[in-house]
């Protein structure tokens, strides 16, 4: 079983909880960055792949998110989000100096990691975008264009075939199951923009891995932030079929298998 611990750090908003799956003497580090209204502990899988692959993976609760302080699921500037993602990143080289830094970006996730790897570019030596806000995310302006913000939480089935999937972040405490909050949406419009003319990641590898029946984060969309994004490197998979969170989708095998391909060939251990 790995070895799973938790820290405190001293982030722009207050406190944000840390998860580590430790491993001594990794060969790289993986920071895992989660979406909108979940938190770190949802991705125990991919740790645990990451983690056997040879990593010790680092993930926080954003703030608002999971174990993290701050209102719930409310962000007011992504920019500051991603200076948190950098001192969760400084933390782990404090543990562990001298070894490449991967990251991995999920949804919103994916829009934070965007972002850092254009601010922070150099300091990684590949980034994974899974179901990426990037691009031409229409949902945000919709929603803003309305008197009133909908109370419609995400639906469960959107996320995966596999039943067990929705049905465990139904029924997950630390999951936000209320509706967006306008204050996190109109920083969602600010971010989608800065990340637009933000440029490339030049020859930063990235791997950008897409389910093609994606109803929330719709893949024509994600596609236009892609190719913003790309620099000299770039590896995609578009699974058919699969919806959200390709992590947690019934073909995750497939997906896990793609991933450290991916991550062997950058490596080159």
């Amino acid at each position: 079983m790995a070895d799973t611990r938790e820290h405190i750090l001293a982030a722009t908003h207050g406190p944000i909880v840390v998860r580590e799956w430790h491993r001594r003497e990794p060969h790289y580090l993986a920071l895992v960055v989660h979406g909108y209204g979940e938190h770190s502990g949802r991705y125990e899988e991919v740790a645990g792949v990451l983690n056997a692959h040879g990593a010790a993976v680092f993930a926080p609760d954003h703030t608002g998110h999971g174990k993290s302080s701050g209102e719930r699921v409310v962000i007011e500037d992504f920019e500051d989000v991603v200076t948190d993602v950098h001192a969760v990143a400084e933390l782990a080289r404090a543990a562990h100096p001298d070894v490449p830094l991967v990251m991995v970006g999920h949804s919103m996730g994916g829009l934070i990691s965007a972002r850092f790897a254009q601010r922070y570019g150099d300091e990684l030596t590949a980034l994974v975008l899974s179901g990426p806000v990037i691009g031409d995310w229409a949902l945000p302006r919709r929603l803003l264009a309305l008197d009133e913000i909908p109370d419609t939480p995400i639906s469960p089935g959107a996320l995966s075939r596999d039943p067990e999937v929705g049905s465990s972040y139904a029924e997950d405490p630390l999951v936000w199951h209320g509706p967006m909050k306008r204050p996190t949406v109109e920083a969602f419009t600010r971010a989608l923009d800065t990340v637009s003319k933000g440029g490339d990641v030049g020859p930063l590898p990235l791997l950008w891995l897409h389910g093609d029946e994606d109803r929330l984060v719709p893949l024509t969309g994600s596609r236009a932030g892609v190719q913003e994004l790309r620099g000299d490197r770039l590896t995609e998979h578009i699974y058919p079929g699969a919806r959200h969170e390709v992590f947690h989708e019934t073909n995750k095998a497939e997906v896990f298998e793609d991933l450290v391909r991916f991550l062997d060939d950058v490596l080159k251990r």
